[in-house]
């Protein structure tokens, strides 16, 4: 698509410091969960009381969450974000130094208190933490930026769980003060880093700041749903994080039950899904062509189940053997399936969230985004604590209540993996289906990637990142439309003879798209006006507008001259116009070469090579579709 790539960013001022910032939070706050978890077999407390610890610890963390998002989605709409970033690093310094004395003195309740303090910092980092990437990328690099801080995000996740587990087993004696060190240096380090992050202008600094929790967290709640494609998006998300705690807050039963493993095991099955998750995160950009795809996540939510339904055919039950490490294990039958079935699930889970992110990021107005993003923590903590219940339960035989025994499932590990994995396809099935654009999208990416080699000139640059304008193309093949929207980085309504925009199957695209059809005015009058209508109701709302002024697909290659309806949509609403060219659609088996009676040819090959050009944007106000035929033929050159 382009010489760019994500890793580019990755040297670039605007988004390294806020990488690395993100990346050392996630770091830290997993080194100290770990290190308290640590702490505790170091104190020899008993089972007991290590349990409750073990669990009032995430619950203690997930708590602000509930509490404080929508006031912190309030504040990061406010500020300026980069002054932000800087004072929740800075309130990261005095939290992990109360921690750090909690470890010296090893006392509990205070490094409690300390995880509800990292707890509300992280809450207030949230809305700050995706709301910002808009505002430093553009438009084509969102998914690879979302794919770079998701990918950052796992590895920080599994490194920090790693390192912090390693503490106490090193350092022994002197682990408490390994452990104080290492978190008050590390947020130091996070908060010098987050002075080099460039200012990022506040969404709304005019806001007006509602203390109270309940009613503002109904509020963002409401906010967030205006926008179908977002709700949805939000649903999805929150799925994910559903998805995640159900399938890693089993490994490490799974681990020592089901593989006969011993505790590296347990980091080894989750360093495969992390690893995976990170992975497709990351090919995300590439399978998408820079553009927000949301046509990988059905591809994401059905190879999640596929994977998660493979892990449990490949080991339904228990092990006589136990106490494996990574290298016995990888020599018992069947534990190459099982680690690329993990790697599996992951690839496909950051295939699943990474479009969904960059949807929110760019439909969301930035002017609510982090009201939006505020919306999204809270659902999302929320379907955490319920995966948390829903897989305890699952796993109880029975329950007493007043008296009276309930039957309960009583499932195995993997059989909760199968039920994950069939919830995950029916959950998937569900949003598809209130939301059409998803598939739609899944579909056109399908035919496209499948069908051609893309190389695009000038789209980036010249498109704008918002507000209205026009696009004029030469219209060569039936797949212009679906070329065009699979390279253009928003949504695009396009203007298609109705004849087309009427073929099977593809009839139900063109309509979840929202495309227009048109008719000349001697085949139906009233639906050419109405299509005017459209147009211009479109470009009123700050869409964009493609339209094909040779109103037919071409029968000899050559472009034909454009007619004057792209004057009469201009005279109405004079928008910036794009000119594009598509080249070596000619060729394909979904023109009119060497056709007879309409018929298409058999292709001769797949993969084809086609090229999409843009030149600047022209003022609609004093221009003609001369003047714009003359750019596209220009754009075009002698390739059709």
């Amino acid at each position: 698509m382009s010489g760019h790539n994500q890793f580019a960013l990755l040297r670039q001022r605007r988004f390294l410091p806020f990488f690395i910032v993100q990346a050392l939070g996630a770091f830290n706050d997993n080194i100290y969960r770990q290190a308290i978890i640590g702490l505790l077999f170091y104190l020899g407390v008993s089972s007991q009381e290590r349990t409750l610890y073990t669990n009032l610890a995430p619950a203690l963390f997930i708590l602000p969450y509930f509490l404080f998002s929508a006031l912190a989605g309030q504040i990061a709409e406010k500020l300026e974000k980069q002054k932000l970033i800087v004072i929740t690093t800075t309130m990261e310094i005095v939290i992990m130094t109360l921690a750090a004395v909690g470890f010296l003195t090893q006392n509990m309740p205070v490094l409690l208190v300390a995880l509800f303090c990292t707890g509300l910092q992280s809450t207030l980092f949230g809305p700050v933490k995706y709301s910002v990437l808009p505002s430093i990328l553009k438009p084509e690099e969102l998914t690879g930026g979302n794919g770079l801080v998701e990918m950052g995000t796992s590895i920080s996740i599994l490194t920090g769980m790693i390192a912090g587990g390693l503490i106490f087993a090193l350092a022994g004696s002197q682990g408490p003060i390994v452990a104080a060190v290492a978190i008050i240096a590390l947020a130091v380090l996070g908060n010098v880093v987050s002075r080099m992050i460039p200012r990022v202008d506040a969404g709304a600094p005019e806001l007006k700041i509602n203390w109270n929790p309940i009613t503002e967290s109904l509020a963002v709640l409401r906010l967030a749903k205006k926008q179908v494609a977002v709700r949805n998006s939000i649903l999805g998300v929150s799925w994910f994080w559903f998805f995640g705690t159900m399938l890693t807050s089993q490994l490490p039963t799974y681990a020592v039950v089901n593989l006969g493993g011993g505790p590296t095991l347990y980091i080894f099955a989750l360093a495969l899904f992390s690893l995976g998750t990170g992975t497709g995160s990351l090919l995300c950009e590439k399978l998408s062509g820079r553009t927000v795809e949301i046509g990988l996540v059905p591809l994401g939510a059905f190879g999640m189940s596929a994977f998660l339904f493979d892990l449990y055919f490949a080991r339904t039950g228990t092990v006589p053997v136990t106490g494996l490490d990574v290298a016995g294990f990888m020599q018992q039958p069947g534990s190459w399936r099982i680690a690329i079935d993990l790697l599996g699930i992951g690839l496909f889970t950051g295939f699943f969230v990474v479009p969904l992110f960059a949807l929110i990021q760019s439909r969301s107005p930035k002017s609510e985004m982090s009201r939006v993003f505020a919306a999204l923590n809270i659902q999302n903590s929320g379907f955490i604590v319920l995966a948390a219940v829903v897989g305890i339960v699952l796993q109880m035989k029975s329950l007493s209540v007043a008296g009276h025994t309930l039957p309960l499932p009583g499932l195995s590990i993997p059989q909760l993996f199968l039920a994950l994995a069939i919830a995950n396809a029916v959950v998937a099935i569900y949003i598809f289906s209130i939301v059409p654009e998803f598939l739609m999208r899944f579909l056109s990416w399908l035919m496209v990637r499948g069908l051609y080699r893309l190389k695009v000139r000038g789209v980036e640059a010249n498109v704008p990142d918002e507000g209205p304008a026009l696009i004029v193309c030469n219209h060569v093949s039936y797949m212009d439309a679906l070329i065009l929207s699979a390279v253009i980085p928003r949504p695009v309504r396009f203007v298609m003879y109705y004849r087309i925009f009427n073929i099977p199957v593809m009839r139900w695209i063109f309509t979840t798209a929202k495309a227009i059809p048109i008719a000349s005015p001697k085949e139906d009058a009233a639906l050419m006006q109405r299509a005017f209508d459209e147009v211009d109701a479109a470009l009123a709302a700050g869409e964009l507008v493609c339209i094909f002024p040779e109103g037919a697909l071409t029968r000899d290659g050559e472009i034909a001259p454009f007619k004057s309806g792209v004057e009469k949509i201009l005279a109405r609403r004079p928008v910036p116009v794009v000119p594009m060219a598509l080249k070596g659609m000619w060729a394909s088996m979904w023109s009119r070469r060497d056709t007879r009676l309409g018929r298409m040819r058999v292709p001769r090959r797949f993969r084809a090579h086609v090229e999409v050009d843009a030149a600047p944007p022209v003022n609609g106000r004093d221009t003609d579709a001369q003047r714009l035929e003359t750019l596209v033929r220009t754009l075009r050159g002698s390739e059709a």
